[in-house]
């Protein structure tokens, strides 16, 4: 899940940021009697869409002494961020197991005494489950700590409408609008198409997204790393990446492609509803966004491309075990569970999140795998094709907060407010300025 962060909106979020602020105090479940037999209750906090649901209920099942509630899903990660790092610092009010996009790792992992060692609960053991790369994200520096096991990665595509493409007379079948844009240039050719044919809609969401998604794509291809080096330091101005993506961005909004809305607001959510943009940059996480926010109506009406230049990696989290939790040999198995390739398999039905587990990865349930409300794309084959090839890349201990500024002066620039040059100056000072914080 991502960041996005892993990973759904507006109305939907803010029910469910005010469930996860009202149930601040309570964390897990204070009242359980679990040395003694009784029923436990293990509370697990999210964000975004992480599909378990149908896992709760298969694992409730066969553990008839464990309740699970879980809290925050639909909430967006600027939302549920902070209230982690909050309940972590006070060392009450978390979860029995939280979630943590790759992006806040590096920052968790700075205080890997607020986690359970799950290497210490046999999580050794399952190392093979993972793919090796996602694996060791979870360690801390020195290897001798198993922060969190991972849930998914963010492998990458291009969803479109097909009927918007129809009308602007562009191909619609997958393999033909693949054909269509190898490069970002040439994805920025192709939108100059559609909007000169006035469909009544805009080529693209929002410059953000597809900034975030170009800048992993070049990061992951080239330096490994985008706003901070390996060595975490701040590199927003030195790498070539970061001004190579943000290049491309400005271009894309000189074209006039982009619809400005801005990603997670509510107008957001009722473009899809009300098919006001055509193509979204999507990771395999994004497609349980889209079908939730633009409902039944467009089942059919959305497909799935390649997504232009050498894929790329988006999102991906990590489910942990907080110290302050009063099950943690409970919270741990079921971690276990959800993050099995069983699990992984589960969670990737119920709303697209790619597993992170090469036995996942290779299981018939997800190479085979269609999804009818994308016009039977072939999703599994698109995003698990190359899965196991994906490059992470590097996230620093600030990389939230210092993309955020980022974005935020990307945006600026998609409003009219301020030229690229500004925006870029912006960007660095900005940047700078959060990292220091």
């Amino acid at each position: 899940m991502a960041t996005f962060s892993r990973r759904r909106l507006a109305a939907v979020a803010l029910v469910a940021a005010t469930a996860l602020l009202s149930t601040t105090a309570c964390g897990g479940g204070d009242d359980d009697d679990a040395s003694a037999g009784g029923p436990v209750t293990l509370t697990v906090d999210v964000f975004g869409q992480f599909g378990y649901d149908e896992l709760y209920k298969e694992y409730m099942a066969s553990h008839p002494n464990v309740k699970i509630v879980e809290r925050g899903t639909g909430s967006n990660l600027d939302e549920y961020s902070p209230k982690l790092t909050q309940w972590l610092a006070a060392g009450k009010g978390a979860g029995d197991i939280v979630a943590i996009e790759e992006g806040l790792l590096v920052e968790y992992k700075a205080n890997p005494q607020n986690f359970v060692n799950l290497l210490d609960h046999g999580a050794a053991d399952l190392k093979g489950n993972f793919l090796d790369w996602k694996w060791n994200q979870g360690l801390t520096a020195d290897g001798k700590q198993l922060i969190g096991l991972g849930t998914d990665v963010g492998g990458m595509a291009m969803c479109y409408r097909k009927d918007l493409f129809a009308k602007a007379g562009l191909p619609t079948e997958r393999d033909q609008v693949s054909k269509l844009w190898p490069t970002w240039q040439d994805y920025i050719k192709v939108g100059e198409q559609f909007k000169a044919k006035n469909t009544g809609a805009s080529f693209l969401d929002a410059a953000t997204n597809t900034f975030n998604t170009i800048l992993l794509q070049t990061a992951g291809n080239t330096s490994g790393y985008s706003y901070y080096d390996t060595s975490n330091n701040l590199v927003v101005d030195s790498n070539p990446a970061v001004k190579q993506a943000y290049d491309t961005t400005m271009d894309i909004i000189d074209s006039g492609l982009s619809g400005k809305y801005g990603s997670w607001s509510e107008e957001w959510v009722s473009a899809f509803k009300q098919s006001k943009f055509a193509t979204i940059a999507c990771p395999a996480w994004l497609t349980g966004v889209i079908e939730g926010n633009a409902g039944p109506a467009a089942k059919g009406k959305w497909d799935v491309a390649d997504v232009p230049g050498d894929g790329g990696n988006w999102g991906g989290s990590f489910l942990a075990v907080p110290k302050q939790s009063k099950h943690q040999a409970e919270a741990i198995e079921l971690a276990k569970f959800l993050t099995s390739a069983k699990g992984q398999i589960g969670a990737f039905k119920a709303k697209g999140p790619l597993p992170s587990s090469p036995q996942a990865l290779e299981d018939p349930a997800i190479v085979d795998s269609k999804n009818p409300y994308f016009s039977d794309a072939p999703v599994g084959k698109i995003f698990a094709a190359g899965a196991k090839d994906l490059k992470p890349v590097y996230m620093g201990p600030k990389n939230q907060a210092v993309r955020t500024e980022v974005e935020n002066a990307v945006r600026t620039v998609e409003l009219g407010q301020r030229s690229p040059e500004q925006g870029w100056t912006d960007a660095v000072t900005n940047a700078k300025k959060a990292a220091a914080k």
